[in-house]
C-alpha cells in the first residue's frame, strides 16, 4: 500500500480509537444491557430461559469475546469494529468507482461515527454492531454473490431484528439470486435456532424478542409520536447535513441510473427501518450511515470535479461548512473527557450523571457483598450488573417486563403496554429471593414506585435499606430473614 494510504488508515484508526477510549470510564444505555446479559452467561445462565433478554442473541455473544468487561476492552473492541466498518465501506466504494471514492466513503463513515451524539455513536449495541454486516451484505449482493450476502444479512438479523431490512436491500441488488440469498440468510439463524431449541429457550425467545418487540414498536413514546419522530429525524439530518448533501449530489448528478436508483432504494429501506415504531432514535438512524456514506463518496468526487469551475465552488464550501458544525459541536467533549481521565477526576457532564449514580450504587453493593449474593434491579439499570458482576436471582431481573412500561419512557410515564402480562411476570419475580435489590426508578417516577404494586408489597417488605446514591436506593434482605 502506498505511503499516503497507510497514513490515511493510521490517522483514521487513531481518531476512531481515541474517540472510543475517551469514553472508557462511561457506560452508555443499551450497550450495558448486552454486557449484563453476557455476564449472566458467564455465571452459567441461558439467555431467555434463565434471563429476560429482549434482543437477538448475537450482541450478547459478541460481548463474551472480551469477557463483557467495560473500560478499555469494550472501547477497543468498539473501535476495531468501527474501523472494520470503514474498511468495508472503502472496499465497496473502491470497487464501485475508484480508490478516491473508497477513501471518501471510509472518511465519511468514520466522521459520522465520531462527531454526533455520543449515546448514538460510541456504544457497542446492535444498531452500531450491525453496520459492518450491513455494508458487507449489500457489497456482496452487488458483486452477485447472493449466498455470502445472505449470510452477512443473517448475521445482521442475529444482532438486530432490523436486519430484515438488510436482506431487503440485498434483494434490490441481486433479485434473481433470491433463493441463495434466502438460504444464506437462514444459515446462521438456523444455527442459533438449533442452539435455542437445544437449551429449551426458544419459547422464552419468542416472548421476549418478538412479543415484547411488537408491543414496544406499537407503543411509541410521547403524546405526539409522529411529531417527535419527525423532530428527531430532522435533528439527525441537520447534524449529518454534509453526509446527506454529498449523497444527494450523487443522486442528482450521477449518470449511472441503474446503480443510482438501487442506491436510493437502499437508503429508503434503511430510513424506513430506522423509523419503526415512529421512534427515529439517534442510534436507530445509524442504519442510514452505510448507504449515505457509499453514495456520498461518489457525490464528493462529483462535487470536487465541478469545483474546478470557479462559479461552481459554492456547493463545496457549503459542504465544508456543514461538516464543521458537528465537529465544533461534539469534538471538544472528547478532549474534556480525556483531560478528566488523565487527572483522575469524575466527568462533570449531565449526560453521564445516571451512569455515575449507578457506579456509586454498585460501590455500595460491593462494600457489603457476601458470597452467594444475587441481585435484582427495579428500573432499567443494566450497568449495575456490569459494575457488580453479580448473578441475577431470577429470569426477571429488571422492571420492563414487570411493569410493561418500556425503558425509553418509564422515567416519566406509567402506561403499561400489557398490564396482565406484566402481572404474571411479577408473580414469577416474587418466587425469587435476591440478596440485593437496587431501585433506580421509584425516586424518578413515583407512579412506578415498587412499593405501590400490591402484589409486590409483602415480598418487598423483606428488604431493609442499605444505602442510597442520589436517586438510587440499595436494599438487602433483612437480617431476620
Amino acid at each position: 500500500m502506498q505511503r499516503p494510504a497507510t497514513w490515511f488508515w493510521v490517522l483514521l484508526a487513531g481518531i476512531v480509537l481515541f474517540s472510543r477510549l475517551c469514553h472508557a470510564n462511561i457506560l452508555w444505555a443499551d450497550e450495558d444491557y448486552h454486557l449484563a446479559a453476557a455476564i449472566q452467561m458467564l455465571h452459567g445462565k441461558m439467555l431467555y430461559r434463565d434471563l429476560w433478554y429482549d434482543k437477538p442473541p448475537l450482541s450478547a455473544l459478541v460481548s463474551l469475546l472480551f469477557g463483557a468487561w467495560p473500560g478499555w476492552p469494550l472501547r477497543v473492541t468498539g473501535g476495531l469494529l468501527a474501523v472494520a466498518s470503514c474498511a468495508g465501506a472503502y472496499h465497496f466504494a473502491s470497487r464501485l468507482w475508484s480508490r478516491r471514492e473508497g477513501f471518501c466513503a471510509a472518511a465519511l463513515l468514520a466522521f459520522s461515527l465520531v462527531f454526533y451524539l455520543p449515546s448514538a455513536t460510541i456504544p457497542l449495541e446492535p444498531d452500531t454492531l450491525m453496520i459492518l454486516p450491513h455494508v458487507l451484505a449489500v457489497f456482496l449482493a452487488w458483486r452477485k454473490k447472493p449466498l455470502a450476502a445472505g449470510v452477512a444479512a443473517g448475521l445482521a438479523f442475529a444482532l438486530n431484528i432490523k436486519g430484515l431490512s438488510v436482506l431487503a436491500a440485498c434483494l434490490i441488488f441481486v433479485p434473481a439470486g433470491w433463493p441463495l440469498l434466502l438460504a444464506g440468510f437462514l444459515l446462521p439463524n438456523a444455527i442459533l435456532l438449533a442452539w435455542l431449541l437445544s437449551q429449551h429457550a426458544f419459547p422464552a425467545y419468542l416472548e421476549s424478542v418478538w412479543r415484547w418487540g411488537l408491543l414496544y414498536a406499537g407503543a411509541p413514546p410521547g403524546d405526539s409520536p409522529v411529531d417527535s419522530a419527525l423532530l428527531r429525524a430532522r435533528n439527525w439530518f441537520g447534524f449529518h447535513a454534509a453526509l446527506a448533501m454529498a449523497a444527494s449530489w450523487y443522486w442528482i448528478r450521477a449518470k449511472d441510473s441503474a446503480l443510482r436508483w438501487r442506491m436510493l432504494v437502499w437508503a429508503g429501506i434503511s430510513l424506513g427501518a430506522a423509523g419503526i415504531g415512529w421512534r427515529f432514535s439517534p442510534h436507530y438512524l445509524n442504519q442510514m450511515l452505510p448507504p449515505l456514506a457509499i453514495a456520498g463518496a461518489r457525490g464528493i468526487a462529483l462535487l470536487a470535479a465541478e469545483t474546478r469551475i470557479l462559479l461552481r465552488r459554492m456547493p463545496m464550501m457549503v459542504f465544508v461548512a456543514a461538516a464543521l458544525i458537528p465537529m465544533v459541536r461534539f469534538g471538544p467533549r472528547y478532549f474534556q473527557l480525556a483531560a478528566d481521565d488523565l487527572a483522575g477526576r469524575p466527568h462533570a457532564w449531565r449526560d453521564v450523571s445516571m451512569d455515575q449514580e449507578s457506579r456509586e450504587a454498585a460501590a455500595l453493593v460491593k462494600m457489603a457483598e457476601k458470597p452467594g449474593d444475587t441481585i435484582f434491579i427495579w428500573g432499567y439499570r443494566p450497568n449495575l450488573v456490569v459494575y457488580t458482576r453479580l448473578p441475577v436471582a431470577s429470569r426477571m431481573w429488571e422492571s420492563q417486563p414487570l411493569t410493561g412500561v418500556p425503558a425509553d419512557r418509564h422515567l416519566r410515564d406509567a402506561r403499561s403496554v400489557d398490564a396482565e402480562w406484566a402481572r404474571l411476570n411479577r408473580q414469577e419475580l416474587i418466587r425469587s429471593a435476591p440478596s440485593v435489590i437496587v431501585d433506580g426508578l421509584s425516586a424518578y417516577n413515583s407512579s412506578l414506585d415498587i412499593a405501590r404494586f400490591p402484589d409486590l408489597q409483602e415480598w418487598f417488605q423483606r428488604y431493609c435499606p442499605a444505602g442510597r446514591a442520589g436517586g438510587t436506593a440499595v436494599y438487602r434482605l433483612c437480617a431476620r430473614n
